[in-house]
């Protein structure tokens, strides 16, 4: 019978969820260990389940009706960049828990733009005709 100090880390953790540590294993690289595990967690019963549930992990709708940029206010993890890298370190885990080859993984693309299209600037509009206002107020103190 194994006693409670006889336990290693190992054994609390999936293969999966080991395989993104390795693979992720450099101090920056922990925010996509993260979502790495969440591809070894994913619920779906297929890679194609799975990779969906990446998608919707790592790239958010607007939050507001027709205004693009909204989705920033919802966005996992932030910057579009990073949830093309969230997405692939997504995918990467949904790749070791269906046992996917890694050419297949490197393969898959989000089924949605990586980022929201540029919204357009508004425009200025300054009366043309307008004269410049005089000041009507005196020069001199009283």
């Amino acid at each position: 019978m194994k006693e409670i100090g006889d336990i290693i880390p190992q054994q609390w953790t999936s293969p999966c969820s080991t395989q993104c540590t390795h693979k992720f294993a450099a101090l920056t690289q922990i925010p996509w260990r993260v979502f790495c595990k969440k591809g070894c967690g994913a619920d779906g019963d297929t890679w194609a389940e799975c990779v969906s549930e990446c998608d919707q992990i790592c790239y958010k709708d607007p939050v507001l009706k027709d205004q693009q940029w909204s989705a920033y206010i919802d966005r996992s993890p932030g910057d579009a960049s990073y949830s093309e890298e969230c997405f692939h370190a997504c995918v990467t885990g949904c790749g070791y828990k269906f046992e996917v080859p890694a050419e297949k993984v490197k393969e898959c693309h989000p089924n949605r733009p990586c980022k929201p299209p540029p919204m357009p600037k508004p425009t200025k509009k300054f009366a043309e005709s307008q004269a410049p206002v005089e000041d009507n107020v005196p020069g001199t103190s009283a």
